[in-house]
């Protein structure tokens, strides 16, 4: 099916969320050690502070659901746009330690609604021949905005007292772009087909070349209310309901597993991390860059072959590659603590299996396996699950990776049991999606 300008469009100016997502998450690994010197904190606090950003990820997961469902998807993500901003420009000018900690924490909460509401509303307007590709566009986002983030940060470290300002001050511009081009976006259809809008919904849908738009506003009125008839408002039904077991069991742990891959340790953590493989401070600060282009040339790999490779062959052939290079990770660690110059080899090459895999699939998958009457509280958990699991990994990980001279050894080898652990749960538990439509999704899980 072809994509055309207007559902391309749409998806791009959702995604940008998706940008600042990523710019966020990837920022502080440049900042992180300045941050440290300048208040004097410990590993202990260096990690809180680090994790602040991932508390607030926590808070905006739980709370975006709601106000998605009653307010509109559009308005939640103008919503998202202004704290995004706030958090740029108060992050950057703060004086203090607990300035910046209140501010990061607002990011934080654009961050995580902005997981939730993104790849919702454009798998909501998407046609099912193409929703992988375009929700794959949010991640694909992500990417940019960490691999820009490094680049940024590469280059701002150059300026010597006061760059980490800068470095989380830059966020302000694409905050401010996605801000305004939100304002020329719709709402989106099924939203509005909740609300009984369902000429607004139809319209929406032939603009986005949905094949056969009454069909689709049929079938959702016929799941969220057992007959076709059109109701005035769809009634509200509870996540924690029985019948929803089978989907809360697949989010919850596809976003446990992903995080437990230590991929946001090594996001927050990069210089660090090629630090103590014996790279000097300024080649501490290239190698992230190395990383960041395989993560977007390998999730717009990922991105590209969804639809059709589906989601669940894609994870277990990028467990497999992530289990290695996580365990030869380990390993260049294991005699001193110090690592070794290969470290980057096999960090680009975990980063590559786990940006076609998990990067590509997780939030393709959360906002697709989800009825249309739970699909926000059903996001909102699932974003809950990945960014409690972050801020737990963020905030030990330097206690445990310098608590002692094996450090390295202990936190990689746990990233990669945790791995061969999920290869198991994708294998003998996920189901595949790829080629149906949401509602079909519903009646294959028994979701009726």
């Amino acid at each position: 099916m072809k994509i055309n300008a207007f559902l391309l469009r749409c998806t791009l100016i959702a995604a940008l969320g998706g940008f600042l997502f990523g710019f966020e998450t990837a920022v502080i690994s440049g900042a992180e050690k300045t941050i440290q010197q300048l208040w004097s904190l410990s590993d202990f606090w260096l990690g809180f502070t680090v994790a602040a950003s991932l508390i607030g990820t926590v808070i905006g997961s739980m709370i975006a659901g709601n106000p998605a469902q009653r307010y509109g998807r559009k308005k939640v993500l103008l919503f998202i746009a202004v704290m995004y901003l706030l958090s740029a420009l108060g992050c950057s000018l703060t004086p203090t330690w607990i300035l910046f900690i209140i501010f990061r924490i607002v990011g934080g909460i654009a961050v995580g609604a902005s997981s939730v509401v993104g790849p919702m509303y454009i798998s909501e307007i998407s046609p099912a021949p193409v929703r992988g590709r375009l929700t794959g566009m949010f991640q694909l986002n992500i990417v940019i905005g960490i691999l820009v983030a490094f680049l940024t940060n590469y280059l701002f470290q150059q300026i010597g007292a006061g760059s980490w300002r800068w470095m989380v001050g830059i966020m302000v511009v694409p905050a401010g772009l996605f801000a305004i081009l939100l304002r020329i976006i719709p709402e989106s259809p099924r939203w509005l087909i909740l609300n009984n809008r369902d000429e607004e919904a139809a319209a929406i849908f032939a603009r986005t070349g949905e094949p056969d738009a009454r069909s689709v506003i049929n079938e959702e009125h016929e799941l969220l209310t057992g007959t076709k008839k059109v109701i005035e408002h769809a009634p509200e039904e509870n996540l924690f309901s029985s019948k929803f077991r089978k989907p809360i069991l697949y989010a919850v742990l596809l976003a446990m597993f992903n995080q437990l891959s230590g991929i946001n340790a090594i996001l927050y953590y990069a210089p660090r991390i090629f630090e103590m493989a014996g790279f000097s401070h300024k080649a501490s600060f290239l190698q992230p860059v190395y990383i960041g282009c395989a993560n977007l040339l390998f999730t717009f790999i990922g991105m590209s072959i969804i639809d059709k490779v589906g989601r669940k062959t894609l994870l277990i052939i990028g467990a497999t590659g992530m289990f290695i290079f996580l365990a030869l990770t380990a390993f260049s660690f294991q005699s001193t603590g110090s690592g070794n110059h290969y470290v980057i080899l096999y960090l680009v090459c975990f980063i590559a299996f786990f940006a076609m895999s998990q990067g590509a699939v997780i939030w393709v998958f959360i906002s697709e396996i989800f009825p249309n009457s739970v699909r926000s509280q059903g996001s909102s958990l699932g974003s809950f699950t990945h960014w409690i699991m972050a801020a737990i990994i963020a905030w030990t990980f330097p206690i445990f990776v310098h608590g002692t001279v094996n450090g390295g050894f202990y936190s990689f080898i746990f990233f990669s049991v945790m791995v061969l652990i999920s290869m198991l749960f994708i294998w003998r538990v996920m189901p595949e999606t790829k080629g149906r439509t949401l509602e079909q999704i519903q009646k294959d899980l028994g979701i009726v």
